[in-house]
Formats: C-alpha cells, sequence, structure tokens
C-alpha cells in the first residue's frame, strides 16, 4: 500500500471512495462519468456553503424584532437594543471582512495542496462554526464577542469553497463551452441560497438555534462526501485532460471531413486510436508530480484579472446585500395599512413567510447565471455581457425599491427580474471568467493558476459583500432610500470599470466582421475570374466559323 502523502504534496491521489469503487468493479470509469461526478459533487459542495450562510439573513428579525406599541422588544440581546441593526451589521462585516482576506491566500494555497483535501477540510470547519453560533441558543450565550469570533472562523473556513470548486471543474471542462456549462452550474449559488432561507424559515418555529444546526450539519456531512469521491483531475484517475480530448476530437473532425465517400486510412488510425498517445501515458506515468503553482503577484499581471476584480467587487456589493438583508427589508416594508402581502391592515409578514418569499430573488438568479453564460459563450464575449447586465440592473433596482411593495404580483415579478440581472454578471465573472483567465494564453500552459486567480476575482468581490452589507446596517436606520441608491451607484461603477475591456471586444468583433467580408469579396473575385478564364479556354477550344 501507498503511504498517504501529506496535505501540501502535489502527488496524485486517486480519492479513497472512487478507489473502492474501482476495485469492486474492476474497471475504469468514463471520462462522462467522472465529469458528472464532479459537477454534481461540487455543485453540492458550494450549494452547502451558500446554504451555510443564510441562518444571519432570516434570523435577524428574530434577534432584533420591531418593537410592540407598549415599547417590548422580546429579541436576543446583544441585538436588540437601539444599536440592534448595526450589530448585526457589524457580525456579518466579521465573516464577510475575514472570509475576503483569507480568500486571497486560499486560492494560493489550494493550488499548492491536494484540492480534494482543502476543500474538506474547509466544508467540515465551516460546519462546526454554523453549529457554534446557533448553540448560542441553548447555551444562553449574549457575549457579543462570542458570536464576533464565530463568525471569523466561520469566515476563514468558508474562503477555502469558491477557489477549490472553480479550479476542480475548470480541470475537467475545456473553454468551448465554458460560460454555459459553469451558467448552468453555478446555480448552486442561488439553489443553495433557497435551501438556506427554507430550512432556516421552517426551524423558526423550533427555535432560532435550529436555523444554524441543520444547514450546519449539512455542510459537514458534505464534506465528508468530497473527500470520499472528488476527483480534482484526470490525470488522478489516469485519463487525459480536457484539452487533449478536444485536440484529439478536433483531429478526428478534420480526419472525417477530408473524405466525402470513405474515412481516409490515416484518419481509420487516428479514430481508433487511444485518446492519448503511448508516449503521453509514459510521460503521465512518469510524471505523476502536479504543474507548479504560478506565483500570487504573477497571477494579478494576467490581462483582464484587475478590470474583472474590481467589478466583481461592486457586483457582490449589490448582492451580498440582498443575500443578507433581504428577508428583513420584506418584512419590514410589508407592514402598512392593507398591506398587499398579507391582505389584513396593520399586519406584516411572519418571519417564514419574508424568508420563503426571498428566495425568488435566487430563483431570478439561477436564470440570470445561465442566460450570462449562454449569451457570452454565443456572443464570444464575456465583458459586453456583463456590462450589459449591469447598466440593466440600475433600472431593475429603482423599479423593484419603488414598486416591489404595491402588491404580490409586482414583487414577485420585480424581485425575480432584479435577481437575474444582479447574479448573472456575478455569476459569470466568478465562473467562466475566472476559469478562462486561469489558463490564460500568456501563462503558456506551463503554470496551475486555476484557484489562485479564482481566489484573487472573488476575493475583490468579497471585500465589496462585506462592505455593502455593513453599510446597508448603518445606512437603513435612516430610511431604505439611501440603501437603494448605494446599490444603483455600485451597479453603474461596476459597468463602467469594464467599459475597456467592452471597447476591445467590439473592435475585435468589427475587425473580424470585415475579416470575413473580404475573404467573402476575394472568394467571389477568384471564383468569376476562374469562370472567365474557363470560358476563355472553352472559346479558344471551338473551330472558327
Amino acid at each position: 500500500m501507498e503511504p498517504c502523502p501529506s496535505l501540501t504534496s502535489n502527488k496524485r491521489v486517486t480519492p479513497p471512495g472512487i478507489a473502492i469503487s474501482r476495485s469492486l468493479s474492476g474497471r475504469q470509469f468514463q471520462y462522462g462519468f467522472y465529469r458528472f461526478l464532479v459537477l454534481a459533487l461540487t455543485f453540492v459542495a458550494y450549494a452547502c456553503y451558500h446554504a451555510s450562510r443564510k441562518p444571519p439573513s432570516i434570523v435577524k428579525s428574530v434577534l432584533d424584532p420591531e418593537r410592540s406599541s407598549s415599547g417590548e422588544n422580546k429579541g436576543w440581546y446583544p441585538f436588540n437594543g437601539r444599536n440592534g441593526k448595526v450589530r448585526l451589521g457589524e457580525v456579518d462585516l466579521a465573516f464577510l471582512a475575514f472570509y475576503a482576506f483569507a480568500m486571497f491566500f486560499a486560492g494560493h494555497l489550494g493550488d499548492t495542496m491536494d484540492l480534494r483535501v482543502f476543500l474538506s477540510i474547509g466544508m467540515v470547519g465551516s460546519g462546526i462554526f454554523v453549529c457554534l453560533f446557533g448553540m448560542a441558543y441553548w447555551w444562553n450565550i449574549h457575549d457579543f464577542y462570542y458570536f464576533m469570533f464565530v463568525q471569523i472562523m466561520a469566515g476563514l473556513f468558508q474562503a477555502t469553497g469558491w477557489p477549490s470548486v472553480v479550479a476542480i471543474v475548470g480541470n475537467w471542462f475545456g473553454k468551448s463551452k465554458r460560460g454555459l456549462i459553469m451558467g448552468i452550474w453555478n446555480a448552486h449559488t442561488s439553489v443553495g441560497n433557497i435551501i438556506g432561507s427554507l430550512v432556516a424559515a421552517s426551524a423558526l418555529e423550533l427555535g432560532w438555534g435550529y436555523s444554524f444546526i441543520f444547514p450546519g450539519v449539512l455542510i459537514i456531512v458534505a464534506g465528508i462526501l468530497v473527500f470520499l469521491f472528488l476527483v480534482v483531475e484526470p490525470a488522478d484517475v489516469d485519463l487525459p485532460s480536457p484539452a487533449e480530448v478536444e485536440a484529439t476530437e478536433n483531429a478526428t473532425k478534420v480526419a472525417v471531413s477530408s473524405s466525402s465517400l470513405r474515412i481516409s486510412e490515416p484518419a481509420r488510425d487516428d479514430l481508433e486510436a487511444p485518446l492519448i498517445s503511448s508516449a503521453q501515458q509514459h510521460s503521465r506515468a512518469k510524471s505523476p508530480e502536479r504543474g507548479k503553482a504560478v506565483e500570487f503577484l504573477q497571477a494579478w499581471k494576467i490581462p483582464g484579472v484587475l478590470p474583472f476584480a474590481f467589478c466583481l467587487f461592486f457586483c457582490k456589493l449589490v448582492a451580498y446585500t440582498f443575500l443578507y438583508w433581504l428577508p428583513f427589508y420584506i418584512k419590514q416594508t410589508s407592514k402598512s395599512t392593507a398591506s398587499p402581502f398579507s391582505g389584513v391592515g396593520e399586519k406584516s409578514l411572519s418571519e417564514k413567510t419574508a424568508g420563503n418569499l426571498s428566495t425568488l430573488f435566487d430563483i431570478g438568479g439561477v436564470f440570470g447565471g445561465i442566460l450570462a453564460g449562454y449569451a457570452s459563450d454565443r456572443l464570444k464575449a464575456r465583458a459586453i455581457t456583463a456590462a450589459t447586465m449591469t447598466y440593466l440592473a440600475i433600472p431593475a433596482l429603482l423599479l423593484y425599491h419603488r414598486y416591489g411593495s404595491t402588491s404580490m404580483a409586482s414583487s414577485i415579478a420585480l424581485m425575480m427580474i432584479t435577481g437575474m440581472l444582479v447574479n448573472g454578471p456575478y455569476a459569470l465573472i466568478t465562473t467562466a471568467v475566472s476559469a478562462d483567465l486561469g489558463t490564460h494564453s500568456s501563462l503558456k500552459g506551463d503554470a496551475r493558476a486555476l484557484a489562485t486567480v479564482t481566489a484573487i476575482i472573488d476575493g475583490c468581490g468579497s471585500l465589496g459583500a462585506a462592505i455593502g452589507p455593513v453599510l446597508t446596517g448603518y445606512l437603513s436606520t435612516s430610511g431604505w432610500d439611501k440603501v437603494f441608491y448605494m446599490l444603483m451607484v455600485a451597479a453603474l461603477v461596476a459597468g463602467l470599470l469594464l467599459t475597456r475591456l467592452v471597447a476591445a471586444e467590439i473592435r475585435e468583433k468589427v475587425s473580424s466582421y470585415h475579416s470575413r467580408g473580404m475573404d467573402s469579396f476575394q472568394f467571389l473575385k477568384d471564383g468569376n475570374n476562374a469562370a472567365t478564364a474557363a470560358a476563355k479556354l472553352e472559346g479558344d477550344r471551338l473551330p472558327p466559323v
């Protein structure tokens, strides 16, 4: 039996669950099976990360409820005083600030060690500290610094998630359909938010502590499954990389199309050949080490990293403000005379109903991520797609704030549209764009940079995610108008930061269009010249009359 490698080892290791399954079946699983398994496990893993982040937003209105007419405020000290909103915002800031701080280092650390182990440790650690927040309910803890410490530790462990799952998926899928595949796969963010909201809201009836325990246990169980079955890259199970597979498929297509009647002998040899040559197999067998990780500062110099990283700062500021404050906002704005939400005068939504209603924002986000991925694949223009959606988010935010509480129908429609336009560019940048830049041509294929680049981009985004909720805590004390003005300005700046990249993509499109037009003109011209020459030759052959 081979010795167990250290955590920081770059040795290729087959996950124990896969090794046992292959041993029992006595065969190698197909490439498609591993791809499906990777997508499923990483989807579940990051959905659990997001589900475990939802409880604080759901329990806010329980920890700091609105005071009754008698001035009584039950709540939970230290969040039920006059500065309750501010303290809740500070707890969010503690989590998100340390999450953002750790993200910059987590990506580089992940590129230097086994991502399966790295991800599993992060998931189990996250689950433990989510549960510890909820245990304050039974332990009767009211110390503000206890909650701050628990959230800081949870943020550190949660930083392991995103760079790991994006790097692993990027290892298994080529660039051709990456936007659409990752757009669909990125639905895990919204699915996790929905599951977390529904579970936490339902558990409130048992006591707010249960709203943390259930998501915490869920992510721990998922972390164990990841450790047992997640395959980090094809080489770990003796399979070729996506680039090698695509190269073989392209070579096969060329060989098949070269003959209209039958496949040529060389082409037949290519079709019957394995996905990788024996020399490649021998090279892979002789080189069990993974590639060297790119340096942190070198990753910043990859073209496109800086503008997309700063754009994501403002995109996540908007998205995470909704993530942490939307249920609270819905409950507060639903309380009005003859409320359109409840249908009963002077009565607002329950915490559970507000939490369930907030999931519509995430449902819109699922469609936004898929739409952004599909559009960017078809247009081959990531920056244009992201910038367009951020600009469209501005009027959507305004309309939701102005008319979202006038009726249930308008609330549902505007919440889903806003979720689609807010989460679309956020999903695109954190998935397909990060994977593209992590395998940029400037790296010349000699370095592993996926997790590092993903961490840089999402780390910058997470700084915005930390600032948005805490600013909301302060601004909302004087009304929600200022909060939405802040969100609209953030969306505008996010779009403007991509201006140079958008201009470059437009120039490339125009140049490509003119190039195709000139090629077509040249083809027609050559065809006419050939026809003229043929007619002249035929005329020369005819005998004189």
